[in-house]
């Protein structure tokens, strides 16, 4: 997959300007990775634009990544002395842990509140790049549906505050940000194939293709078992694509392999989980 991936679109620039200008009114930022790509998945803008703010990081999604590799991203973001915790909205996971975190976080504020018998909620900006999870953790953690959620990239355009009081916190929901251009092309084909840049720019074939290219390298026991298919080194990854589709009978008349249907299906399951727990950092 050589083509280059870009994807900045106009209201990310807009985003960027109420973040920043928002940043006053907030006490901590509340920064989420996928853990499925934990390094890939960090805007690289952030921790200049965050600098002097304390910071909590989440990794989200945890019950699709390799249980191993996320053990393994806690203790080595925990080593930048950061405050991480992983979670998981769909299993419930580790949301019960983030109000304690972020009082610890915030314990010096608080004391200060205390002193002065004032009762003020914490306020948090939750931050990352676009479909990282940001306005299903926040519902999770309100307990209510109140900010915007969908399984896709840019659903969320503007700032929107989300008030939290059994927590104690007030919830800024941000749009997710991704940077002006990707230094790193397989950085850009991760986040492509978790779904953080939309699908509509991008070939399909060409990106399923380059997450065999991945898995066959880092998960080959999980493919085979998934798609009941064997390869060799001499087997490119389109010709693993190819057999992938011959053994579930996604044919086209005239013998030749549905790509489409192929190239969506084998991304819809990996964004599902369906074929296995996989970190792709």
């Amino acid at each position: 997959m050589d083509r280059e991936i870009v994807w900045y679109p106009g209201h990310m620039n807009r985003a960027r300007r109420k973040i920043k200008e928002s940043l006053p009114l907030v006490d901590l930022v509340i920064e989420l990775l996928d853990a499925r790509a934990p390094l890939s998945s960090r805007n690289p803008s952030f921790a200049e634009l965050f600098a002097g703010k304390p910071s909590l990081t989440l990794l989200t999604k945890c019950s699709l990544a390799d249980r191993n590799a996320v053990s393994k991203y806690v203790n080595l973001l925990k080593g930048e002395n950061r405050m991480v915790l992983p979670i998981d909205c769909k299993e419930g996971m580790g949301i019960k842990k983030v109000a304690p975190a972020i009082r610890e976080l915030m314990a010096e504020k608080l004391a200060r509140y205390e002193a002065k018998g004032m009762k003020k909620p914490l306020r948090a900006m939750v931050v990352g790049i676009t479909n990282v999870g940001k306005s299903t953790f926040i519902n999770t953690f309100a307990g209510a549906k109140k900010a915007k959620a969908e399984d896709r990239p840019g659903v969320t355009r503007s700032n929107q505050w989300i008030a939290v009081p059994a927590m104690g916190v007030e919830l800024l929901d941000t749009p997710g940000l991704l940077w002006h251009k990707f230094e790193d092309q397989t950085v850009a084909r991760k986040l492509a194939i978790l779904g953080s840049i939309r699908d509509e720019i991008l070939d399909q074939i060409e990106l399923s293709c380059a997450m065999l290219g991945m898995l066959r390298v880092k998960y080959p026991t999980l493919l085979t078992a998934r798609y009941k298919v064997e390869w060799t080194d001499e087997d490119s990854d389109y010709d693993l694509f190819e057999k992938i589709a011959r053994k579930r009978g996604w044919i086209r008349s005239g013998g030749v392999i549905d790509e489409d249907r192929t190239a969506s299906v084998l991304l819809d399951e990996f964004r599902a989980g369906t074929i296995g727990q996989i970190t792709l950092d």
